[in-house]
């Protein structure tokens, strides 16, 4: 029997979605208007996209989600977890609280609930002081009925996890395995605030997570279609509903990714620079082995600093829909606001009002839709130097992401890419792949699943190689809890970076693994 994929992405302004037959053929597409609640636009995509493919839903076995629920959430403030907050690390870290620096509307809904108790460990691995488990035994008996979400953070538990592990073990036994534990040592890196940050926030996006998944589960049973469901991640691989429950922090910024890994699928090129238009935003970023590049900064979410893995994304103020001010007749302020899902509302060549990014290439006989009648009265000088305005600010934020002064591929996706020429300075070449418009969707549906560790390890104990092995199996075996086929599975990514400044030969390495999807 045939067996089809569902890919869906959702944007700022398109939620898109597609259909994928076993050989990753494209069989039908649909864009939809991204809603306000985000879910109804997923339901309305995936409608189309079965009704516009006729496959029989019995045939498709897999369904694919990249979603900013979680990032949106957090960004709004809205329909976050009650969450408290352990840290683990008195008396060695009293001097500083947890969620400082954190913006107050934030720390207002996050901060009702923290704890700091003794424990914690040194840089190399031996304990600060032992771990207070009648306090944390009190906690957990204080916070009944009030929580339904916990953030531990150990001091530097990605070199020990102990005391995150056995707070978690406290916590559990009293409030119940109901009750969701984030663990730093699983999400971020080194550096407490920024780690306990990251995990301040997986522990507040989590029900997020699982009202997304059913829902998206129950809109595949309304179609009578019985798959299995994975979430996008922002190393652009998939995780199962499980693992997406419980880290949902690695959803954000799956956007991008998405469509990193499907303009690499489409183009047949596995290293080049991508650019992706959407309505709102042009996200740039860099392939490297097929797979988004990370970025080594610490980044802010809603304002928060955090260190966990991130892709090196960077965003212009730029899209089909970017609203263009036009001053008088000579000068102009492009963006950064946009109307977004509502281009076919209020844009020139839609009857609307605005005038947008749209509506200038459309006036310059670059592309055809809507009414070019609309925009037939402006000024063609003008609408000459705003488009080179626009293709100037690509060319530059191009020519930050690159990391030499040689021309590179540059693969141009998204539905808004009609906007850019098809040559660039700084390109070598600009390639269009067909299906360009729904790239982040097929991104999503042809991903394969990952699991990355990164963690310090002290090379005395076993040898340098044995070290690198046994982490490599801890990637292995992240990415089969994800759901991935543990005969499939290759790793993707090593890197090894030695700390001078800590004993026993300490080594940070990272790993990521990744495969085909468990069958």
């Amino acid at each position: 029997m045939p067996s089809y994929r569902i890919g869906i992405d959702v944007g700022g302004t398109h939620t898109d979605a597609v259909i994928l037959d076993e050989a990753y053929n494209v069989i039908a597409e649909t864009k939809a208007p991204t809603t306000e609640d985000v879910s109804s636009g997923i339901y309305q995509a995936l409608k189309e996209v079965v009704a516009a493919s006729r496959v029989p839903v019995e045939e498709i076995n897999y369904a694919m989600l990249g979603t900013t629920h979680c990032t949106n959430a957090i960004v709004e403030r809205k329909r976050l977890n009650k969450v408290a907050v352990i840290r683990i690390g008195a008396p060695a870290t009293l001097s500083v609280k947890p969620l400082i620096g954190v913006p107050e509307d934030l720390k207002a809904i996050l901060g009702k609930y923290m704890y700091i108790v003794r424990g914690g460990h040194e840089f190399d691995g031996r304990e600060i002081t032992e771990l207070d488990e009648k306090q944390l035994y009190r906690i957990a008996n204080e916070l009944k009925g009030k929580v339904d979400s916990i953030a531990i953070t150990s001091v530097f538990s990605p070199v020990s996890n102990q005391h995150e592990q056995r707070a978690a073990e406290i916590i559990q036994k009293v409030l119940g395995e109901d009750v969701a534990v984030s663990l730093s040592s699983e999400i971020g890196n080194v550096g407490l605030l920024e780690r306990e940050n990251a995990t301040i926030l997986n522990a507040a996006v989590v029900e997020v997570a699982r009202t997304t998944a059913n829902g998206f589960i129950n809109a595949l049973k309304e179609e009578n279609i019985d798959a299995k469901v994975f979430f996008g991640q922002n190393d652009g691989t998939l995780m199962s509903v499980e693992y997406t429950v419980r880290y949902p922090i690695l959803t954000i910024a799956c956007g991008p990714t998405n469509s990193l890994r499907g303009a690499s699928y489409l183009s047949n090129i596995s290293d080049a620079l991508v650019i992706d238009v959407g309505g709102t935003t042009t996200d740039i970023g860099v392939l490297a082995n097929a797979f988004p590049r990370q970025s080594s900064l610490a980044v802010e979410i809603g304002g928060v600093r955090t260190n966990f893995r991130m892709p090196d994304i960077m965003s212009v103020g730029l899209g089909g829909g970017t609203i263009i001010q036009v001053q008088d007749d000579q000068t102009f302020q492009i963006g950064p606001s946009s109307v977004g899902h509502q281009l076919s509302e209020k844009a020139l060549i839609f009857g609307g009002d605005m005038l947008t990014a749209t509506d200038v290439i459309v006036g310059l006989g670059k592309a055809e839709l809507g009414d070019p009648s609309k925009v037939a009265h402006l000024d063609m000088t003008l609408l000459e130097r705003i488009y080179s305005k626009m293709v100037h600010m690509v060319e530059e934020a191009l020519d930050k992401m690159k990391t030499s002064a040689e021309p590179v591929p540059v693969i141009l996706v998204g539905g808004g890419s009609i906007l850019l020429p098809d040559t660039l300075k700084g390109a070598s070449e600009v390639i269009c792949p067909a299906n360009f418009g729904v790239a982040n969707a097929i991104g999503s549906a042809i991903s394969q699943v990952s699991g990355q560790i990164e963690k310090i390890f002290a090379i005395d104990e076993l040898g340098r190689k044995e070290t690198i092995e046994a982490a490599k199996e801890m990637a292995r075996n992240e990415a089969i809890v994800a759901g991935a086929d543990p005969d499939d599975l290759v790793i993707v990514d090593l890197e090894d970076i030695p700390l001078a400044y800590l004993p026993g030969n300490a080594t940070r390495i990272r790993v990521k693994a990744a495969g085909a999807l468990k069958k």
